[in-house]
């Protein structure tokens, strides 16, 4: 067992841009933490999850391009830019193969670097990942909505004029309300008034929300997932249907499902404890 606990903060160049990671362990198998789209950084995602992960293996948790504490990026932030960078930040940790834990965006963009590059994978663990379907609700209503730069603006504004309207915003992800601290909705405050906030996700919906629905769609490929896979889904997610968490599984020879009950969009804040439980046993499997 690796018995430190110390989190460390910090940053490196990749494509000209400074990354910022978090990192915690020296010994074990190398796991990757990728937060989703958003507002959402590292620290929102898994600031319960790398300590208790790094006991047995090295962690490193980064902000994408255009989140937290990482440079903006000046190009389209679709899917397939995440997975070009993710493949470029590994090279520059000196990380030859690791196993990635993605939610959401993070989890779409996880899964499409093991399709393209499967010697790099060791194991995958999908949480409420984008990329296992198409269609979307009120599909033309939301492709209408990321196209008109000032409703959009509008709309992302809000969050930022009151906590009670970025309180109401992030329970539309969780099923527990209580689940939304006075912390997170601080975090997620400031966050908001860092220029630039929220451009990137901008970016990446104009990419990935389409008119016949959404851009990145891995279902026909999922069948040559190699890597074992663990996909990790809330019961009560409004944003990916649960139905896609099952369908994955069913297509992805070495996987196993594990659904997380009274939980919603972000299990690794709602459901820390049996969420840390569940990877660290998955990861242990030989």
């Amino acid at each position: 067992m690796n018995t430190r606990t110390s989190l460390q903060d910090k940053s490196v160049e990749v494509e000209g841009l400074r990354i910022r990671y978090l990192t915690a362990g020296e010994v074990g198998p190398p796991v990757l933490l990728l937060h989703g789209g958003g507002l959402d950084s590292a620290s929102l995602s898994y600031r319960f999850s790398i300590i208790p992960i790094s006991q047995h293996h090295r962690v490193f948790a980064p902000d994408w391009p255009g989140y937290g504490e990482s440079d903006e990026p000046k190009v389209e932030c679709s899917t397939a830019y995440y997975i070009r960078v993710l493949g470029y930040l590994m090279d520059t940790l000196g990380l030859a193969r690791a196993s990635l834990v993605g939610v959401s965006m993070g989890g779409g963009t996880a899964l499409g670097f093991t399709l393209q590059s499967p010697q790099r994978v060791d194991k995958l663990i999908l949480v409420d990942s984008y990329g296992l379907g198409r269609e979307i609700p009120w599909r033309i209503i939301s492709y209408m909505v990321v196209r008109l730069p000032l409703l959009y603006e509008i709309t992302w504004a809000s969050l930022g004029w009151s906590h009670w309207t970025l309180r109401r915003s992030l329970q539309s992800i969780v099923h527990n309300p209580q689940a939304v601290t006075e912390e997170l909705i601080d975090e997620v405050y400031q966050l908001l008034k860092k220029p630039g906030a929220g451009r990137a996700f901008t970016s990446w919906l104009r990419s990935e929300v389409l008119w016949s629905g959404l851009r990145t769609n891995f279902v026909d490929e999922l069948h040559e997932v190699m890597a074992p896979t663990l996909i990790l889904h809330g019961a009560e997610d409004r944003l990916v249907p649960v139905s896609w968490a099952q369908r994955a599984q069913t297509l992805i020879k070495d996987s196993e499902l594990h659904i997380f009950p009274e939980c919603g969009h972000w299990p690794p804040r709602e459901k820390m404890e049996e969420f840390n439980c569940v990877v660290l046993r998955f990861l242990a499997k030989r």
